[in-house]
């Protein structure tokens, strides 16, 4: 299935039902006053989160969302049915932007979630609400309000653990498949991958977590150049980033450093706060070298770049230094929740009320 991560759609609530002019006609019952009923509700439209889905493609063919319209009232006081809500499944991770206003509607981040993008209409008054001392015999009633109606902007922001960074070829994809049962392209030319993959590496029972293969990053990706302006993005969720380097250029004239230093201009641009994020540094295609010649290449580089966070070498293709890589992120991953929850467990802690 082709990945699609920004669709456009157009959702329209329903109008309430208009309220009913009615009186009462019964045998011996000559004057039986207003009994007009009141019109239904109209029925709203909600984006629920279903983790099945992984991309917004169906809305590509799609693009109209529309929720009944409440029923109008009628006599005997009795009032119109209710619209029935439209409920519009989307993926976890969906962001949601309204594009008349450019305002965050929000987003949907877990199985399930409910978020409200469309109100329906109130519905109208029946002439009964009208009668009065002077005014037996009201004929006046109200129409329904219109539902809202929204053109909205979807945008899937992966929710991954660990984020794969680097240039072009630098080996994200191989990584991916390496440790995951993704089977992303893999082949010998850049930008082989075109959208983002997303593997679950599994460690054993109860211990998990997710990567993602981001495309290739280029010199100008901050500002639209290439691929990297569109799946920037996707990295902003991310716990931590994996910075993919290829030791072993097939172009002898390129600078390992000096890549690394491009994507970190594109990081910067982008947003201060990926910049700041955790990155490890992973130098791939480590089987090509001998220990000695690969140590010496490594020291070199974190001596140039000034690296002081941790430092790997992988090879996709025999695995050497790929359980070790995976053991330490899971250690990180599996601390950075445990604070979170101590945390979680401190903000719930009211000293006040606690005995």
């Amino acid at each position: 299935m082709k990945f699609v991560d920004e669709a456009i759609i157009k959702v329209e609530a329903g109008d309430g039902g208009n309220g009913c002019v009615s009186f009462r006609r019964e045998k011996y019952i000559p004057k039986g006053g207003p009994d007009g009923g009141d019109g239904g509700d109209g029925g709203s439209v909600w984006l629920v989160g279903d983790e099945g889905l992984n991309t917004l493609v169906d809305f590509r063919h799609q693009r109209l969302h529309r929720a009944e319209r409440g029923q109008n009232g009628m006599g005997r006081q009795m009032t119109g049915r209710k619209g029935a809500d439209l409920e519009v499944r989307v993926p976890v991770g969906t962001r949601v932007k309204d594009l008349d206003t450019g305002e965050v509607v929000g987003e949907i981040l877990e199985q399930g979630q409910r978020l409200l993008v469309a109100r329906g209409g109130r519905h109208g008054l029946g002439n009964i609400h009208f009668k009065s001392s002077t005014n037996r015999a009201p004929r006046q009633a109200t129409e329904g309000t219109p539902g809202e109606r929204r053109t909205l902007a979807l945008e899937l922001i992966l929710l991954a653990d660990v984020g794969l960074l680097g240039m072009p070829n630098a080996g994200k994809s191989s990584l991916v498949a390496r440790v995951s049962h993704a089977r992303p392209k893999i082949a010998d030319y850049p930008f082989t991958t075109l959208h983002p993959n997303l593997g679950v590496v599994k460690l054993g029972a109860g211990r998990s977590f997710v990567i993602a293969d981001i495309p290739g990053v280029i010199e100008g990706a901050a500002e639209g150049a290439g691929l990297g302006l569109r799946f920037l993005k996707h990295l902003s969720r991310t716990r931590l980033l994996l910075h993919l380097v290829d030791i072993a250029p097939l172009d002898a004239t390129v600078d390992p450093a000096e890549q690394v230093r491009r994507i970190e201009v594109e990081l910067k641009k982008y947003g201060g706060e990926l910049f700041r994020r955790e990155r490890w540094l992973v130098l791939t295609k480590k089987d090509l070298f001998d220990e000695r010649e690969f140590r010496a290449r490594r020291e070199r580089l974190v001596e140039r770049l000034g690296w002081e966070g941790p430092v790997f070498g992988v090879s996709s293709v025999t695995g050497e230094g790929v359980d070790d890589l995976v053991r330490a992120l899971a250690r990180r991953l599996e601390s950075e929740r445990r604070e979170q929850s101590q945390k979680s467990d401190e903000r719930a802690y009211d000293p006040i009320h606690a005995s």
